[in-house]
């Protein structure tokens, strides 16, 4: 289940009602979908985006998302860091950004222009979006892992516009764990010792 965590403010929400509440202000939606049986772990893209078609044309029909896909992303896939360098500073997108995650987890962190900068850590079953033009940065967790239907409004995709002021760097994904934590970073150390307190 996702969870919501204000670093600044030591603050963690991970109630779903709660979490709706704090997002709502930011424009930011959270759903829950079942996943319990829909889909084996061997599952194609193509069967993932029949499981969910009834929740995907309803998204489209809400948002005017016009296509759908299936990014799955492992230890394995070729040129990963790479991949995630695109994703893992501070940027924005000129349109929507809706995730649902089918496997794996990761971390969205969200730098609103009002309001405190937060983390939103997705698992399987969670839908969010990030509205256009918000401040964000993606991470995954320690095992690298996840598998997620995007809807997009462009068939083209996501084109991030990247924000250049370092914020990015100042807050560590807390899902990776004390290994991460104890990088060499004192950016990332100092940030460590702050959620120990």
């Amino acid at each position: 289940m996702a969870k919501i965590h204000v670093p600044d403010e030591n603050r963690e929400i991970s109630d779903v009602q709660a979490m709706r509440e704090f997002l709502k202000p930011f424009g930011i939606w959270y759903e829950k979908w079942d996943v319990a049986g829909r889909v084996g772990p061997q599952a194609t893209d193509q069967e993932i985006l029949e499981a969910y078609s009834s929740e995907i044309e309803r998204l489209k029909a809400q948002g005017g998302f016009v296509t759908a896909d299936v990014i799955n992303v492992n230890p394995a896939t070729p040129n990963l860091d790479a991949m995630l360098n695109k994703f893992n500073k501070e940027h924005t997108h000129s349109e929507d950004e809706i995730r649902f995650t089918v496997h794996g987890s990761g971390v969205f962190h969200i730098h609103p222009d009002q309001g405190p900068l937060f983390s939103i850590t997705v698992e399987s079953g969670d839908l969010v979006n990030v509205p256009r033009g918000t401040k964000h940065w993606f991470n995954l967790c320690s095992d690298r892992t996840i598998r997620c239907i995007r809807l997009f409004e462009d068939s083209s995709g996501w084109t991030p516009h990247y924000v250049e002021n370092g914020v990015d760097r100042q807050y560590a994904p807390l899902c990776w764990g004390p290994s991460y934590l104890k990088a060499d970073s004192s950016d990332r150390s100092r940030f460590a010792i702050e959620i120990a307190e």
